[in-house]
């Protein structure tokens, strides 16, 4: 979401102390009313002179930049900062958690037919021997480059969901999460519906500001139990989630949509089981196999309609030291102050 675009913090700016004990010398800030504001001029007839309201204002304002010099000085001792704070911005784009799947059947050659149409995806040998995790990775990679406006989570999983990033608009952290996810070999088991459960956990409890997205990226798919596809239906919808499935098309792989043939026996296909499942859903699936030269093109262009409404989110800047402003205002009144002594008048003529 462009970071121009942005609303109030929401709530008055907190400030804390490192060493609060150093505002035992704050009371020193009173020094400057304890003497008078200049040096006493020596004058044969003070009282004939007309009150001055000028002098008297400009004794003020020293006395006020005595103090605040000393009372910034104590403040940057303390180590005066802003802490964590949350601010609500508003700008264009969407929420999405990339859910990647890191299981061993991922550490597998891709589909060479598949990957050979897929655009920048494909290389030499028309992406023969190349793992499906390493494709994957590209695919998101690409994927985030193109959606720069969007808010970022990354969940990997295999037998058990792996939470790697919360939600985050800075494009490097999220390319550097996905380069993450080609470290060490994927386990042997899948539990996708666990996987989504988690990656659904990321809108749980947070407020709604535009398009929710999740984006599997995974080449095989599972036997949920019934319990499993009530819990994952009643949140996705509780939550206005929708989801979208980029599939690695295996060798051999009858596809999300088996053609022809026993419809009992292809619901067994765990595949095209899952696939089915996710199509009650209705208008919040999507499902696009990666072998289709088009088929990211058509994800990003899909999510670009469900972001092109504005939409708003809280981000949650770290703290701030402000013990460098106290120095420079301490400073400054400092300076004003020597000013202010070089033009003093100790006598008339």
């Amino acid at each position: 979401m462009p970071a121009g675009a942005r609303a109030g913090a929401g709530g008055p700016v907190s400030l804390s102390l490192d060493q609060p004990l150093w505002l035992l010398l704050l009371p020193l800030a009173l020094l400057p009313w304890r003497r008078p504001g200049g040096l006493p001029v020596i004058h044969g007839a003070l009282a004939l002179l007309p009150p001055d309201p000028v002098g008297q204002a400009i004794a003020l304002g020293l006395r006020v930049l005595g103090s605040v010099a000393i009372a910034a000085l104590v403040l940057a001792l303390a180590g005066l900062r802003q802490p964590e704070r949350v601010v609500q911005r508003v700008g264009r784009g969407a929420e999405i958690v990339l859910l990647l799947d890191r299981s061993a059947s991922m550490d597998q050659g891709f589909n060479s037919r598949a990957a050979g149409g897929s655009g920048g995806l494909s290389a030499e040998g028309g992406g023969r021997g190349r793992a499906k995790s390493r494709v994957a990775r590209e695919v998101l990679s690409e994927f985030v480059a193109q959606r720069s406006g969007d808010r970022f989570g990354l969940v990997a999983f295999s037998s058990v969901p792996m939470p790697v990033l919360d939600f985050t608009g800075r494009t490097a952290a999220v390319q550097a999460a996905i380069a993450a996810g080609g470290v060490g070999r994927g386990l042997g088991e899948t539990d996708i519906g666990q996987a989504v459960q988690a990656a659904l956990d990321y809108f749980d409890e947070r407020r709604f500001g535009g398009a929710r997205i999740v984006l599997l990226v995974s080449d095989g798919g599972d036997h949920l139990e019934p319990a499993v596809r009530e819990r994952i239906t009643q949140r996705m919808r509780r939550n206005r989630v929708s989801l979208y499935w980029l599939y690695l098309r295996s060798t051999g792989s009858p596809g999300l949509v088996a053609e022809g043939g026993d419809a009992e026996a292809a619901s067994n296909v765990p595949e095209v089981f899952l696939h089915r499942f996710f199509s009650t859903l209705g208008p919040q699936y999507r499902a696009y196999e990666v072998g289709d030269p088009a088929a990211l093109q058509r994800a990003v262009a899909d999510v670009a309609r469900q972001a092109d409404l504005p939409s708003s989110f809280d981000e949650t800047l770290p703290p701030r030291r402000l013990d460098g402003l106290c120095l420079a205002l301490a400073l400054g009144a400092g300076l004003l102050l020597w000013g202010a002594q070089c033009l003093q008048r100790a006598r008339w003529a």
